[in-house]
């Protein structure tokens, strides 16, 4: 996104702390996982988002890097306390974070008891301080299953509601579905974009939306766009 009078200026250092870099792929070696901590580090991202059984991963005494591990992921078609186990596994291997599927078929259905029930299974294996983000798929959603499934997370103790896994062919995050869960969440919980943030533009947008966190496997791209730290507006 270009600075001027519509497009406001962030330094990288600034989005970086947006960002939960991240490597899910299925093919992904253990040796892509290191390489993806290393980039990381590097790029001052706020966490590493990778797949449960990569876990542990090894950070440097000084760093305030957080570790997050997907759990029910990509269908959400798992029984919650399997969901629960995973969550709970991972946390004993060093994850400060868990971006958890949600049954997006009971969202679908209008089942919100059924997610609350499920994101609440989670929630109680890996209490605070752990954060829980729940990934809602919201492309596959209408708005009115959006609305009732961050409503459910709201009361489950979420802390945040995620737009995708980034694998469902439906698509990733919008704008609108952004902006529709931060006014649903009010400020109660995080909003996380993930799926198809590619560019700055869309990293600003997002941003701009309502997005608390961005969920960035291209990182390095994202936020080669943005101004430099001395003299850049920032957030």
């Amino acid at each position: 996104m270009t600075n001027n009078d519509s497009s406001p200026s962030i330094s990288a250092t600034a989005l970086a702390h947006y960002i939960d870099h991240t490597l899910l792929k299925p093919e992904a070696t253990a040796a892509d996982v290191q390489a993806t901590l290393a980039e990381a580090l590097e790029l001052g991202t706020y966490s590493i988002c990778v797949s449960p059984n990569m876990l542990p991963l090894a950070l440097p005494e000084s760093s305030l890097l957080k570790i997050a591990a997907v759990c029910g992921f990509p269908s959400g078609k798992h029984a919650s306390s399997i969901k629960a186990s995973e969550a709970a596994l991972a946390v004993t291997q060093g994850a400060h974070e868990i971006d958890m599927v949600i049954d997006v078929g009971a969202a679908v259905a209008g089942d919100f008891t059924s997610v609350q029930a499920d994101i609440a299974a989670v929630r109680q294996a890996v209490p605070a301080p752990t954060v829980l983000k729940v990934i809602i798929e919201s492309a596959a959603l209408t708005p009115e299953q959006i609305v009732g499934t961050c409503r459910a997370a709201v009361a489950a103790g979420a802390d945040f509601v995620k737009t995708s896994t980034g694998f469902h062919p439906a698509g990733g995050a919008s704008v609108e579905a952004i902006r529709l869960m931060s006014e649903t969440v009010n400020g109660k919980l995080g909003v996380k974009a993930s799926g198809g943030i590619r560019s700055q533009e869309v990293a600003l947008a997002m941003i701009a939306a309502g997005a608390t966190r961005l969920g960035v496997s291209g990182s390095r791209a994202v936020l080669s766009e943005a101004a430099p730290a001395s003299g850049a507006a920032g957030y």
